[in-house]
């Protein structure tokens, strides 16, 4: 997987120059100034709502519209649908350093997930020293025996852990003990080349696919069958207001949502007052699959 090899040779230039900046042992100290954490798990928990995310960028969907990212954190405030807030700190690839993430946490009253490329302990610490409450740990950048030790260790620090997976041998790779499952429906691409003959296929020589992102499988959210029934389950990437249904149908406590808020023309508070209105549409078939009606 070429194009996830080269974000992550990106993101340990990234950490290597963290740790340059900012020692292991000045993380430490920040984590006892740090603010309180706030439960993220419980919030997913209540009722069906929405992680949604902030980024300047994306690799696949390009840049976001500046005026939304600006104005997401104050819309996400004040929106009742939205449960917790997912902040990328991945500069190269989305434009946003780790210090996004106290700024936006300042501005929510939510939980804050710091979602990211991780996949050594000091992000671990750089997480909680910035006032996350959970960070993603994803099944196609760590192996089954890093996992572990991550986990033991946000958990130590009294994060939740949002694991993420593609498929079902990367949900088989999550730990025991774990509570929230995210099923991801973006497949990163192998190569340019890859991409391209796929995005052919799928454009069948016309333009009726324009504006489409085809490395998004909305099949892959199926995959909840596989997971703990006990568990909060998340579905993310590729999901518009009139697929909320579908979630609660298939058992998704969750959805994660970012490039249809921030990409929004109409911007980013008139795109989320569409997601609230599904989530409030919802809540009668919600009570039916939770009871079994």
């Amino acid at each position: 997987m070429a194009f996830l090899h080269r974000i992550l040779e990106r993101k340990t230039q990234e950490l290597s120059a963290a740790r340059n900046l900012r020692s292991l042992g000045d993380l430490k100290g920040m984590i006892r100034e740090a603010p309180a954490v706030r439960p993220f798990a419980p919030a997913l928990r209540q009722e069906f709502g929405l992680i949604a995310e902030i980024k300047r960028r994306s690799p696949s969907a390009g840049e976001m519209r500046p005026a939304n990212v600006e104005e997401a954190p104050g819309a996400y405030a004040r929106s009742t649908a939205v449960k917790a807030v997912s902040v990328l700190t991945n500069t190269a690839d989305f434009g946003m350093g780790i210090e996004e993430l106290a700024r936006v946490r300042g501005l929510v009253n939510k939980p804050v997930l710091r979602k990211d490329f991780i996949f050594d302990e000091y992000q671990v610490y750089e997480a909680r020293a910035h006032g996350a409450d959970a960070l993603l740990l994803m099944a196609n950048v760590v192996n089954r025996e890093q996992m572990r030790p991550l986990f033991e260790l946000t958990r130590e620090l009294g994060m939740d852990v949002l694991f993420e997976a593609h498929t079902r041998e990367e949900i088989d790779m999550i730990p025991s003990g774990a509570t929230l499952y995210g099923i991801n429906s973006r497949k990163f691409m192998a190569s340019n080349r890859w991409y391209l003959a796929k995005l052919v296929s799928k454009l069948g020589g016309s333009k009726s696919g324009a504006g489409k992102d085809f490395s998004v499988e909305l099949d892959t959210f199926e995959l909840i069958r596989h997971l703990p029934k006990d568990a909060v389950k998340i579905a993310e990437s590729g999901l518009k207001p009139s697929k909320l249904q579908d979630m609660i149908n298939l058992g998704y406590d969750a959805v994660l949502v970012g490039t249809s808020l921030l990409k929004a023309p109409e911007g980013v508070a008139s795109m989320l007052g569409q997601f609230e209105k599904a989530v409030e549409s919802a809540k009668p078939a919600q009570s039916a699959v939770a009871t079994g009606n």
